[in-house]
């Protein structure tokens, strides 16, 4: 036995207390690691039609700005927050659901599932994560960088010009 102050330990650490600890953990880690992450992308469209895109700090390419869903947030109010800490800009209305995206591997750094939504918005391009993001543009539609986009948004957006909505 060891005494430290008024308590007194064992030194020793019976297995089913143990096993049970580590059956904690495993739920723990199961619960955090192999389930997939929620987020939001957001086909952002300014009064004059434009859609704008960000380009990522992490890989230089082009995409659509999102991202993952806080703890409490729905998925509105975390399109808008992703939408103005990515862009700098406000989200006016949420035009329509254009897709849910589950694949895998359809962003290499974790399983996520993304909802799509286009919608109006309105301000001043100037993103406030500059740790993500490296720049903010404006496209007209037959400008956009289409071809080698971050995650899946080339389909994302193949999608969303076709008019469909996709579970995908």
């Amino acid at each position: 036995m060891i005494s430290v102050d008024k308590y007194t330990l064992s030194e020793t650490v019976s297995p089913l207390s143990m096993r049970r600890s580590w059956q904690f953990v495993q739920t723990v880690l199961g619960i955090i690691f192999r389930h997939p992450i929620t987020g939001t992308t957001i086909i952002p469209l300014l009064p004059d039609g434009r859609i704008v895109m960000i380009r990522r700090r992490d890989t230089g390419q082009w995409g659509l700005p999102g991202g993952i869903v806080n703890w409490g947030e729905d998925l509105a109010t975390s399109a808008q927050r992703e939408l103005e800490e990515e862009t700098g800009l406000q989200l006016l209305k949420i035009r329509r659901l254009v897709g849910v995206y589950s694949a895998p591997d359809r962003d290499p750094r974790i399983h996520s599932i993304s909802v799509l939504v286009e919608a109006d918005v309105e301000g001043t391009m100037k993103p406030q994560d500059t740790l993500e993001v490296l720049e903010v543009q404006a496209f007209e539609r037959d400008r956009l960088p289409l071809g080698n986009l971050c995650h899946d948004h080339d389909r994302q957006l193949n999608d969303y010009f076709s008019g469909s909505t996709t579970l995908a």
